[in-house]
């Protein structure tokens, strides 16, 4: 092949989206599954069945995925069984298609979660020293983890991201934030001082784009080094947005909105204090260090 061909499993949300951009400007070829095809190069599967599909993995250098439901949502039994089976499914009929492949992919990244470390305001949690915790949203994570490690898969390197907050222009934790802002409800949520792992949806891209030339493996965190707090990054949106003003959120208030809108307090109240050492080990450079700077970026026209 003369260019590399990457495929990204689950690749038509925001962060496939983010990826197929970065890397179509780089020459790749890009091929997305994903269950509506809407564009050349979109091929149709289910997340969970064998089908036309794993031809396109003899072809594929990397295979990247990203598949899972929005744990964006209220955590009815339903929502949670969802939650599980789609994460669990597609990494499985994955590792299921590149045994049966005669040319299967060199590397394999499987998407998993920064939110698989407990609760944390001091203690930086890195991939080596990190304390794996023991509730819904860890147990899926660990479980995620658990069925990529386990597929027997001579082949490819595999690399799980441990992925944190990403921020966007298009997508991500920033929009909603940006509009709590505009609207004058920018304030800091709860006390503030949880702190919140976060990278710009750049340096996300740059990260992947590292692992793979790096011919590395493993688990790495793709957070940006310095976690801010809630407090801080709400005042950065704020000063970004030119808005002087910014009303808080007590505890009872976001646990009433949560519920009025579909989803769960922990995505705002967990204090997610999570540290990127192996990409820091490798050699890797942040174009996006400092919050202040990711933000302005992100938020100017």
């Amino acid at each position: 092949m003369d260019k590399k061909t990457i495929t990204i499993a689950g690749g038509s949300g925001f962060l496939g989206q983010v990826l197929k951009s970065y890397f179509h400007k780089k020459g790749y070829n890009i091929y997305i599954l994903t269950r509506t095809p809407k564009q050349v190069n979109d091929f149709s599967w289910n997340a969970k069945d064998l089908g036309e599909w794993t031809h396109i993995l003899e072809e594929t250098n990397v295979l990247i995925n990203l598949t899972g439901k929005s744990v964006d949502c209220r955590y009815t039994e339903a929502n949670k069984k969802l939650i599980y089976d789609s994460r669990i499914d597609s990494t499985s009929i994955l590792g299921l298609a590149i045994q049966n492949c005669k040319n299967p992919p060199e590397a394999w990244l499987n998407m998993s979660t920064s939110t698989i470390y407990e609760d944390s305001y001091y203690k930086e949690m890195t991939e080596t020293s990190g304390d794996i915790g023991d509730d819904f949203s860890m147990n899926i994570a660990k479980s995620w983890e658990a069925i990529f490690n386990n597929l027997i898969t001579p082949k490819p390197k595999k690399i799980t991201l441990r992925t944190s907050i990403v921020l966007g222009k298009n997508g991500g934790a920033l929009l909603p934030l940006k509009r709590l802002t505009q609207f004058g409800l920018g304030g800091k949520q709860w006390h503030g001082k949880q702190k919140v792992s976060w990278i710009h949806e750049t340096d996300f891209a740059r990260s992947i784009e590292f692992l793979i030339e790096q011919n590395l493996e493993g688990v790495f965190n793709i957070v940006a080094p310095k976690p801010t707090t809630n407090k801080y990054l709400m005042e950065v949106i704020r000063t970004a947005l030119r808005m002087p003003f910014g009303i808080s959120h007590p505890k009872w208030l976001l646990q009433l909105g949560a519920k009025m809108i579909g989803t769960e307090p922990e995505l705002v109240l967990k204090s997610r204090n999570v540290i990127p050492q192996n990409l820091v080990a490798n050699g890797f450079k942040f174009n996006y260090l400092e919050i202040e700077s990711a933000i302005e970026n992100l938020v100017k026209t």
